[in-house]
């Protein structure tokens, strides 16, 4: 604003014109500046909203740049269940019917969170940050097959909900295929990708009998572990390793 009080209302008013040209979304005025009547026409010929604030750049630079970060971060929809389990965002996926909000549900039960049930909204933060939440309409409801709708706070309370949770490990659930091959060791991770984001990936094979709610506890617990740079795949195959050798020589 300085600069343009410098310049004549003609090249002030093309200046603008040129600025404006580049499809700029909108224009702020800080420290409660008057604005010059040729920046307002100018701005509605290109339909450029110019809004203006009392307060300084840097105080209102730190009060939108967080909202811009959510409101302009990448975003998809993934079909599935998000549940915190013992403070891990733990993503479930797989086909319709396969039992993903039973044993959401069945987490909730035991003292775990429902983020999102059904419909997991996306949002990517930063480099490597997904952030699922649910649809505001939904209000941590769940679909149970032969229930019908149920309301989650309603019958466990608000602790067994919360509006937002950190993707940070998938498990797939799918039936049992006895042709198919599933991991023995954990050695090799598998890796799901959202947004350009790889995201650990777990697959449950179902079978009658199988305690699918204390393995997504272990998923998450496991998940903890790594944290602490624990790896208990990788140490016990490394003992093996070093036992056998060993008894080899």
């Amino acid at each position: 604003m300085t600069f343009l009080a410098t310049l004549p209302d003609a090249e002030a008013r093309a200046r603008v014109a040129e600025l404006f040209a580049f499809d700029v979304p909108g224009a702020f005025v800080t420290k409660g500046q008057s604005v010059p009547p040729y920046l307002l026409e100018v701005a509605g010929q290109f339909d450029v909203p110019v809004l203006r604030s009392a307060k300084s750049t840097k105080d209102f630079y730190r009060r939108i740049k967080p909202y811009l970060e959510v409101a302009l971060a990448p975003s998809t929809t993934l079909h599935g269940s998000l549940a915190d389990v013992y403070g891990v965002g733990v993503l479930f996926v797989g086909e319709s019917g396969v039992g993903k909000s039973e044993c959401v549900l069945d987490l909730v039960e035991r003292g775990h969170r429902l983020v999102a049930d059904d419909l997991v909204f996306v949002t990517r933060q930063g480099n490597d940050l997904l952030i699922g939440r649910g649809h505001e309409l939904q209000r941590h409801h769940m679909e149970i097959r032969g229930i019908g709708i149920i309301d989650v706070p309603g019958l466990f309370g608000v602790r067994a909900v919360r509006q937002q949770k950190r993707i940070e490990v998938i498990v797939r659930l799918e039936l049992w295929d006895p042709k198919a091959e599933y991991s023995r060791t954990g050695l090799d991770i598998e890796h799901d990708e959202i947004l350009g984001v790889r995201i650990p990936k777990v697959t449950i094979p179902l079978n009658p009998g199988k305690n699918i709610t204390v393995i997504s506890e272990v998923v998450a617990m496991n998940h903890l572990l790594r944290y602490t740079g624990v790896e208990s795949a990788q140490a016990f195959d490394r003992r093996l390793r070093q036992y056998l050798e060993q008894d080899y020589e």
